[in-house]
């Protein structure tokens, strides 16, 4: 390989010639911007000043390379350059590169951020701020009381927080009540950042994002709608146990051949119980039992007194009976929660009723596992308007989506961000001016799963959100009609509740009337560009 060499004033260094020119190409960086000078002789043979060890930088060579003060080259008529050492390099380096990173604006200057953990949390605050920066507390409730005295000695008013689970509340809490802002982060936003993956550096990251203000919290409600949450969500847990057990009720009877469930629609209806209780007491004529039947029952005497001919077995029998009393069990803690959720409500109430009087319903019949309260009225005299005149939102319903969202609905600026927050917009993922995708997002958001039921509801109503689902359902599909129905819902949702706006159906007819005119409209004006005109006929029509 050929040899090229270089004398300075100390050593002869000897490098072949492809590290040589890439030597060239790192000296000319190296003294560019000092007055022009670039030498042709070179005393390096790295390419990457940065990634020199520290070995380097403190002017000890390896090899052929030795200390290099100040080098000229092999012509005799060579200029000796002035000292340049590769530590004054290296410190301009690091100072431009910090400079660079103070570039970003701080928006909160005290504040911390918290790695919430089963067993224990680590809290890392600014540097300047203590000698100590990250610290562990376990979770017990005295170290929550530590954590949050030692964050307000510190002067923090900010903390932002990530986790998962149910391990964030008893902090969050105590830190709300210490009247220190807290932001609870998404782990999605921040999960896919590499090389932090212990709870030291996670506390620290989490630190530095929200001191620059690139983190977004969670939506949170106030403590009372949050108060109502709870409730809400409690009833519905109660609710799943019940049904659980209806379950075990129809396997007992289906064991005993008794084919109660093919003749009633529910077996915990009043004919369903009835009977139930009826054969738990000891009764087995089947005549006795059918003669319990409700007036609404459709079923015939004759064809339930048929069903209740089986086979009773004492096992299957204890199983039933436990069933029940599980069934009858879990019934009156749901009651318990519509007590507390009705004094939720009028705690909630405004002092002053609304002006306008409460709207007729539009359906008087009862829904099933409805509250024990009037709840149509109690929201009423809470937020001051009717969101059940909206069709697919019935009272139960209404107050879910209340308790999920709470009534001030400013935190989302437009109707477009709410339906962006409950992931029923369209996705944008544009790269070089291509759509890669616009499906939407998948979510466990509450709310958006509850107004896809509805959405699924309205569906069968007549009316004009019913045939807009009917027609998106038939052209792309059921699955994509209920997301754009559920969107639409949303945006009702919204409006009402925030601007008050008044909900009036125009019916199924207005808007089969007005796609049928933009249908023609786009006929006409494709025909006017062919060439064509397009006239009526009195048998012509579109559906």
């Amino acid at each position: 390989m050929t040899q090229m060499r270089y004398r300075t004033n100390e050593c002869v260094l000897g490098a072949p010639a492809p590290q040589a020119a890439r030597c060239r190409a790192a000296n000319r960086w190296h003294n560019e911007g000092r007055g022009g000078l670039r030498p042709f002789s070179h005393w390096c043979v790295r390419t990457r000043l940065g990634a020199w060890p520290a070995r380097y930088r403190r002017g000890v060579v390896e090899g052929t390379a030795q200390a290099v003060t100040s080098y000229e080259r092999v012509n005799p008529f060579a200029t000796v350059l002035p000292p340049r050492t590769l530590s004054h390099t290296m410190e301009e380096i690091l100072m431009a590169r910090k400079s660079k990173k103070q570039r970003l604006k701080i928006v909160h200057p005290s504040c911390a951020g918290i790695d919430i953990g089963s067993r224990e949390h680590w809290v890392a605050v600014d540097p300047d701020c203590c000698e100590e920066p990250v610290r562990c507390f376990s979770a017990f409730t005295d170290s929550l009381y530590a954590l949050a005295d030692w964050l307000q000695s510190l002067g923090v008013e900010i903390v932002a927080m990530e986790a998962t689970g149910v391990y964030w509340i008893p902090l969050f809490e105590i830190l709300q009540a210490r009247g220190i802002e807290v932001v609870l982060c998404n782990a999605r936003d921040v999960k896919h950042v590499p090389g932090r993956k212990t709870d030291v550096n996670d506390a620290q990251w989490l630190q530095q994002l929200h001191q620059f203000g690139l983190l977004r919290g969670s939506f949170h409600p106030p403590e009372e709608i949050a108060g109502l949450r709870a409730y809400m969500r409690q009833r519905e847990r109660l609710l799943d146990y019940a049904g659980s057990h209806i379950q075990h009720m129809q396997k007992a009877l289906m064991q005993m051949n008794l084919q109660l469930h093919h003749v009633v629609s529910d077996i915990t209806g009043k004919t369903g119980m009835r009977i139930l209780r009826a054969i738990l007491d000891g009764e087995r004529d089947p005549l006795v039992l059918a003669e319990l039947r409700d007036v609404r029952c459709k079923a015939s005497v004759e064809t339930i007194a048929k069903a209740l001919k089986g086979n009773y077995r004492p096992e299957h029998l204890f199983a039933l009976e436990q069933s029940v009393r599980l069934y009858d069990t879990y019934q009156k803690q749901v009651l318990e929660c519509d007590g507390r959720i009705e004094s939720t409500l009028r705690r909630l109430s405004s002092p002053t009723p609304p002006a306008e009087p409460l709207p007729a319903p539009r359906h008087r019949t009862k829904q099933p596992n409805a509250l024990n309260f009037d709840v149509r009225t109690a929201l009423y005299a809470m937020i001051g308007v009717d969101l059940t005149q909206i069709h697919g939102l019935g009272p139960y319903l209404s107050l879910k989506l209340i308790s999920e969202c709470g009534t001030d609905l400013s935190r989302w600026p437009s109707a477009k961000h709410f339906t962006s927050w409950l992931c029923l917009a369209p996705g944008n993922q544009i790269s070089g001016g291509k759509v890669l995708s616009s499906h939407t997002r998948r979510s466990k958001n509450r709310v958006s799963a509850l107004l896809r039921l509805a959405a699924v509801n309205v569906g069968k109503t007549d009316s004009a959100l019913g045939a807009f689902y009917r027609r998106l359902s038939a052209r792309i599909g059921k699955s994509k009609a209920v997301t754009a129905t559920a969107r639409k819902l949303a945006i009702l949702f919204y409006n009402t509740l925030r601007y008050g706006t008044d909900y009036s159906d125009p019916g199924a007819s207005y808007y089969e009337q007005q796609h049928r005119a933009r249908v023609v409209h786009h006929l006409e004006r494709r025909a006017k560009q062919l060439g064509y005109t397009l006239e009526p006929t009195s048998e012509a029509g579109v559906s």
